[in-house]
Protein backbone atom coordinates (compact mmCIF):
# COMPACT_ATOMS: atom_id res chain seq x y z
CA UNK A 1 0.00 0.00 0.00
CA UNK A 2 1.53 3.60 -0.42
CA UNK A 3 1.52 5.74 2.15
CA UNK A 4 2.05 9.33 1.99
CA UNK A 5 2.76 12.38 4.78
CA UNK A 6 0.53 15.74 4.53
CA UNK A 7 1.51 18.53 6.84
CA UNK A 8 -1.41 21.10 7.29
CA UNK A 9 -5.10 19.64 7.67
CA UNK A 10 -6.70 22.63 6.34
CA UNK A 11 -9.45 23.15 3.29
CA UNK A 12 -6.28 21.70 1.03
CA UNK A 13 -4.81 19.42 3.09
CA UNK A 14 -8.32 17.75 4.38
CA UNK A 15 -9.63 17.32 0.42
CA UNK A 16 -6.09 15.97 -0.71
CA UNK A 17 -6.45 12.99 2.49
CA UNK A 18 -9.92 12.12 1.79
CA UNK A 19 -9.24 11.91 -2.21
CA UNK A 20 -6.01 9.94 -1.25
CA UNK A 21 -8.00 8.09 1.16
CA UNK A 22 -10.35 6.84 -1.40
CA UNK A 23 -8.06 5.53 -3.66
CA UNK A 24 -6.52 3.20 -1.12
CA UNK A 25 -3.42 4.79 0.09
CA UNK A 26 -2.27 5.41 3.50
CA UNK A 27 -2.48 8.57 4.53
CA UNK A 28 -0.97 10.26 7.81
CA UNK A 29 -2.05 13.71 8.82
CA UNK A 30 0.34 16.10 10.54
CA UNK A 31 -1.18 18.75 12.46
CA UNK A 32 -0.11 20.48 15.83
CA UNK A 33 -3.14 19.39 17.61
CA UNK A 34 -3.85 16.20 16.22
CA UNK A 35 -6.52 17.14 14.02
CA UNK A 36 -8.47 13.98 12.87
CA UNK A 37 -10.09 13.51 9.17
CA UNK A 38 -11.31 10.21 8.42
CA UNK A 39 -9.29 7.58 6.29
CA UNK A 40 -6.04 9.51 8.29
CA UNK A 41 -3.65 8.35 10.77
CA UNK A 42 -3.36 11.95 12.65
CA UNK A 43 -0.02 12.72 14.08
CA UNK A 44 1.26 15.42 16.59
CA UNK A 45 3.75 17.40 15.59
CA UNK A 46 5.96 20.59 14.79
CA UNK A 47 6.00 21.13 10.75
CA UNK A 48 9.36 23.44 11.67
CA UNK A 49 10.33 20.52 13.62
CA UNK A 50 13.36 18.44 11.36
CA UNK A 51 12.99 15.99 13.85
CA UNK A 52 9.57 15.69 13.87
CA UNK A 53 8.68 15.47 10.06
CA UNK A 54 11.23 12.99 9.31
CA UNK A 55 9.96 10.70 11.95
CA UNK A 56 6.21 10.69 10.40
CA UNK A 57 7.86 10.82 7.06
CA UNK A 58 9.48 7.49 7.51
CA UNK A 59 8.10 5.29 4.85
CA UNK A 60 6.26 7.48 3.39
CA UNK A 61 6.05 7.89 -0.78
CA UNK A 62 5.34 11.45 -0.69
CA UNK A 63 5.60 14.71 1.78
CA UNK A 64 2.42 16.77 0.85
CA UNK A 65 3.36 20.16 2.46
CA UNK A 66 -0.20 21.91 2.59
CA UNK A 67 0.53 23.62 6.76
CA UNK A 68 -0.16 27.65 5.47
CA UNK A 69 0.85 29.70 8.61
CA UNK A 70 -0.72 33.10 9.00
CA UNK A 71 -0.01 35.96 6.53
CA UNK A 72 1.17 38.16 9.26
CA UNK A 73 3.63 35.46 9.98
CA UNK A 74 4.64 34.33 6.62
CA UNK A 75 8.36 36.13 7.44
CA UNK A 76 8.86 34.64 10.90
CA UNK A 77 7.28 30.97 10.44
CA UNK A 78 7.99 29.71 6.57
CA UNK A 79 11.64 29.39 6.74
CA UNK A 80 12.30 27.00 9.15
CA UNK A 81 9.25 24.85 7.52
CA UNK A 82 11.08 24.59 4.63
CA UNK A 83 14.21 23.82 6.08
CA UNK A 84 12.75 21.08 7.72
CA UNK A 85 10.55 19.29 4.88
CA UNK A 86 13.84 19.27 2.90
CA UNK A 87 15.36 17.67 5.66
CA UNK A 88 12.84 15.36 6.04
CA UNK A 89 13.10 14.56 2.62
CA UNK A 90 16.50 13.75 2.34
CA UNK A 91 16.50 11.59 5.33
CA UNK A 92 13.20 9.79 4.92
CA UNK A 93 13.16 8.87 0.99
CA UNK A 94 10.04 10.67 0.50
CA UNK A 95 9.42 12.99 -2.43
CA UNK A 96 8.57 16.37 -1.54
CA UNK A 97 5.35 17.98 -2.96
CA UNK A 98 4.78 22.01 -2.29
CA UNK A 99 1.45 23.38 -2.18
CA UNK A 100 2.11 26.87 -3.92
CA UNK A 101 0.10 30.04 -5.07
CA UNK A 102 1.21 32.77 -7.13
CA UNK A 103 2.26 35.07 -5.22
CA UNK A 104 6.33 35.00 -6.16
CA UNK A 105 5.41 36.17 -9.98
CA UNK A 106 4.43 39.41 -9.24
CA UNK A 107 1.88 41.22 -10.83
CA UNK A 108 1.73 40.00 -14.63
CA UNK A 109 2.17 41.05 -17.88
CA UNK A 110 -0.06 38.48 -19.10
CA UNK A 111 -1.66 34.64 -18.48
CA UNK A 112 0.92 33.05 -16.09
CA UNK A 113 2.26 30.18 -17.30
CA UNK A 114 4.94 27.11 -15.05
CA UNK A 115 7.80 28.93 -16.85
CA UNK A 116 6.79 32.98 -15.70
CA UNK A 117 9.68 34.24 -14.35
CA UNK A 118 9.25 34.87 -10.80
CA UNK A 119 9.61 38.50 -9.99
CA UNK A 120 8.07 39.58 -6.90
CA UNK A 121 8.91 42.52 -4.77
CA UNK A 122 6.32 41.81 -2.67
CA UNK A 123 6.81 40.55 1.23
CA UNK A 124 5.22 37.35 1.17
CA UNK A 125 5.74 36.57 -2.42
CA UNK A 126 9.63 37.02 -1.29
CA UNK A 127 9.16 34.46 1.28
CA UNK A 128 7.81 31.74 -1.05
CA UNK A 129 9.71 32.56 -3.60
CA UNK A 130 13.08 32.14 -1.60
CA UNK A 131 11.23 29.08 0.16
CA UNK A 132 11.26 27.36 -3.30
CA UNK A 133 14.39 28.41 -4.59
CA UNK A 134 16.17 26.95 -1.40
CA UNK A 135 14.13 23.39 -1.88
CA UNK A 136 14.87 23.42 -5.61
CA UNK A 137 18.74 23.79 -5.17
CA UNK A 138 18.36 20.42 -2.69
CA UNK A 139 16.71 19.05 -5.90
CA UNK A 140 19.21 20.03 -7.98
CA UNK A 141 22.54 18.91 -5.82
CA UNK A 142 20.37 15.37 -5.73
CA UNK A 143 19.61 15.59 -2.46
CA UNK A 144 15.64 15.14 -2.51
CA UNK A 145 12.98 14.64 -5.37
CA UNK A 146 10.61 17.61 -5.22
CA UNK A 147 8.22 19.86 -7.01
CA UNK A 148 5.88 23.12 -6.08
CA UNK A 149 2.06 22.84 -7.32
CA UNK A 150 0.84 26.61 -7.59
CA UNK A 151 -2.85 27.55 -7.21
CA UNK A 152 -4.59 30.38 -7.88
CA UNK A 153 -6.98 31.97 -5.26
CA UNK A 154 -8.97 28.70 -4.32
CA UNK A 155 -12.64 28.14 -3.04
CA UNK A 156 -15.54 25.55 -2.34
CA UNK A 157 -17.27 24.33 -0.08
CA UNK A 158 -16.40 25.46 3.35
CA UNK A 159 -14.01 28.64 1.89
CA UNK A 160 -14.04 31.31 4.89
CA UNK A 161 -12.17 33.84 6.09
CA UNK A 162 -10.83 37.34 5.03
CA UNK A 163 -8.16 36.34 2.90
CA UNK A 164 -10.34 34.15 1.22
CA UNK A 165 -11.60 36.05 -1.78
CA UNK A 166 -14.14 33.94 -3.14
CA UNK A 167 -16.03 32.42 -0.09
CA UNK A 168 -18.36 33.11 2.38
CA UNK A 169 -17.88 36.22 2.46
CA UNK A 170 -18.53 37.19 -0.97
CA UNK A 171 -21.58 34.20 -1.91
CA UNK A 172 -23.10 34.60 2.36
CA UNK A 173 -24.24 38.63 0.99
CA UNK A 174 -25.03 37.73 -2.83
CA UNK A 175 -27.72 34.95 -1.36
CA UNK A 176 -29.35 37.25 1.00
CA UNK A 177 -29.70 39.52 -1.76
CA UNK A 178 -26.71 42.46 -0.48
CA UNK A 179 -23.30 43.85 -1.21
CA UNK A 180 -20.96 41.76 -1.25
CA UNK A 181 -17.77 44.13 -0.69
CA UNK A 182 -14.23 43.10 -2.35
CA UNK A 183 -10.65 44.19 -3.03
CA UNK A 184 -9.65 45.20 -6.67
CA UNK A 185 -12.20 45.48 -9.53
CA UNK A 186 -14.39 43.04 -9.74
CA UNK A 187 -14.84 43.49 -13.47
CA UNK A 188 -11.39 42.11 -14.36
CA UNK A 189 -10.76 38.52 -15.54
CA UNK A 190 -9.06 36.67 -12.27
CA UNK A 191 -8.74 33.05 -11.90
CA UNK A 192 -10.36 30.71 -9.21
CA UNK A 193 -8.60 27.43 -8.28
CA UNK A 194 -11.36 24.61 -7.38
CA UNK A 195 -10.40 23.04 -3.88
CA UNK A 196 -10.87 18.77 -5.28
CA UNK A 197 -8.66 20.29 -8.12
CA UNK A 198 -6.05 21.41 -6.28
CA UNK A 199 -6.09 18.43 -4.68
CA UNK A 200 -6.00 15.98 -8.02
CA UNK A 201 -3.27 17.75 -8.93
CA UNK A 202 -1.51 17.33 -5.93
CA UNK A 203 -1.67 13.67 -6.57
CA UNK A 204 -1.01 13.44 -10.28
CA UNK A 205 1.90 15.45 -9.46
CA UNK A 206 3.05 13.12 -6.87
CA UNK A 207 2.07 10.53 -9.19
CA UNK A 208 4.26 11.63 -12.37
CA UNK A 209 7.09 9.39 -13.39
CA UNK A 210 9.00 12.08 -15.54
CA UNK A 211 10.35 15.52 -14.88
CA UNK A 212 10.58 16.14 -11.07
CA UNK A 213 12.33 20.09 -9.89
CA UNK A 214 9.62 22.19 -11.43
CA UNK A 215 6.54 23.68 -11.04
CA UNK A 216 2.81 22.58 -12.29
CA UNK A 217 -0.14 24.58 -12.04
CA UNK A 218 -3.80 24.04 -11.02
CA UNK A 219 -6.18 24.28 -13.92
CA UNK A 220 -8.45 26.83 -12.81
CA UNK A 221 -11.50 28.63 -14.01
CA UNK A 222 -11.09 32.57 -14.98
CA UNK A 223 -14.37 34.89 -13.86
CA UNK A 224 -14.82 38.32 -13.62
CA UNK A 225 -16.50 38.54 -9.69
CA UNK A 226 -18.97 41.00 -11.52
CA UNK A 227 -19.55 37.80 -13.61
CA UNK A 228 -20.27 35.35 -10.84
CA UNK A 229 -22.69 37.86 -9.37
CA UNK A 230 -24.77 37.70 -12.69
CA UNK A 231 -24.87 34.13 -12.52
CA UNK A 232 -25.52 32.98 -8.49
CA UNK A 233 -28.50 35.60 -8.99
CA UNK A 234 -29.67 34.04 -12.21
CA UNK A 235 -29.27 30.95 -11.07
CA UNK A 236 -30.55 31.19 -7.43
CA UNK A 237 -33.13 33.74 -7.83
CA UNK A 238 -31.27 36.40 -5.66
CA UNK A 239 -30.99 39.92 -6.00
CA UNK A 240 -27.13 39.97 -4.97
CA UNK A 241 -24.33 43.23 -5.85
CA UNK A 242 -20.72 43.66 -5.49
CA UNK A 243 -18.61 46.58 -4.95
CA UNK A 244 -15.42 48.06 -4.30
CA UNK A 245 -13.39 48.23 -1.39
CA UNK A 246 -11.88 51.66 -1.49
CA UNK A 247 -8.28 51.37 -1.86
CA UNK A 248 -7.53 54.09 0.74
CA UNK A 249 -9.83 52.52 3.09
CA UNK A 250 -7.89 49.33 2.70
CA UNK A 251 -4.82 50.89 3.17
CA UNK A 252 -6.02 52.87 6.34
CA UNK A 253 -7.46 49.86 7.49
CA UNK A 254 -3.98 48.21 7.06
CA UNK A 255 -2.26 50.41 9.56
CA UNK A 256 -4.52 49.15 12.61
CA UNK A 257 -5.32 45.75 11.37
CA UNK A 258 -2.08 43.37 10.27
CA UNK A 259 -4.23 40.55 8.15
CA UNK A 260 -5.40 43.52 5.97
CA UNK A 261 -2.06 45.26 5.56
CA UNK A 262 -0.84 42.24 4.10
CA UNK A 263 -4.32 41.76 2.30
CA UNK A 264 -3.59 45.24 1.00
CA UNK A 265 -0.05 44.28 -0.18
CA UNK A 266 -1.26 41.66 -2.22
CA UNK A 267 -3.97 43.39 -3.93
CA UNK A 268 -2.56 44.19 -7.58
CA UNK A 269 -4.04 40.67 -8.10
CA UNK A 270 -7.27 42.44 -8.03
CA UNK A 271 -6.40 45.51 -10.07
CA UNK A 272 -5.23 43.78 -13.38
CA UNK A 273 -6.31 40.79 -15.21
CA UNK A 274 -4.84 37.89 -12.74
CA UNK A 275 -4.90 34.89 -15.17
CA UNK A 276 -3.13 31.24 -14.35
CA UNK A 277 -2.17 28.97 -17.65
CA UNK A 278 -2.20 25.42 -17.26
CA UNK A 279 -1.82 24.07 -20.32
CA UNK A 280 1.54 22.19 -19.87
CA UNK A 281 0.14 20.63 -16.64
CA UNK A 282 -3.07 19.50 -18.34
CA UNK A 283 -1.10 18.42 -20.96
CA UNK A 284 1.21 16.19 -19.18
CA UNK A 285 -0.32 15.17 -15.58
CA UNK A 286 -3.35 14.58 -17.30
CA UNK A 287 -5.66 16.57 -14.91
CA UNK A 288 -8.43 19.11 -16.08
CA UNK A 289 -10.66 21.68 -13.59
CA UNK A 290 -13.92 21.11 -12.77
CA UNK A 291 -16.39 22.57 -15.09
CA UNK A 292 -17.40 25.86 -13.75
CA UNK A 293 -20.77 25.61 -13.57
CA UNK A 294 -20.22 22.42 -11.58
CA UNK A 295 -18.33 23.70 -9.18
CA UNK A 296 -20.14 26.78 -8.30
CA UNK A 297 -23.41 24.95 -7.85
CA UNK A 298 -21.09 23.24 -4.91
CA UNK A 299 -20.35 25.74 -3.52
CA UNK A 300 -23.00 27.79 -3.47
CA UNK A 301 -25.09 25.16 -2.06
CA UNK A 302 -22.71 24.79 0.90
CA UNK A 303 -23.25 28.20 1.79
CA UNK A 304 -27.36 27.94 1.25
CA UNK A 305 -27.48 25.39 3.77
CA UNK A 306 -27.20 27.32 6.59
CA UNK A 307 -29.19 29.81 5.44
CA UNK A 308 -32.39 27.36 4.48
CA UNK A 309 -31.92 25.27 8.52
CA UNK A 310 -33.30 27.58 10.26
Amino acid sequence: MVSHLILGAGLVGGTLARQLSARGDQVTLGTRSGTTIPGATPVKLDASNPADVTQAACGAGAIFVCTNPPYTKWVADWPPIFDAVITAARDSGAALVLMGNLYAYGPPAGPMTEHSQLATTEKKGLVRKAGWEKVLAAHQRGEIRAVEVRASDYFGPGAAGMSTHLGGGFFEPLLASKTARVVGNPALEHSWSFLPDIAATLIAAADHTGEWGRAWHVPSASVPRSEIVRQVNERWGVNGRVARIPQWLLSASGTVIPILREISASSYQFTMPFVIDSAETQKMLGVTATPWHEALEVTVDSYRKPLTSN
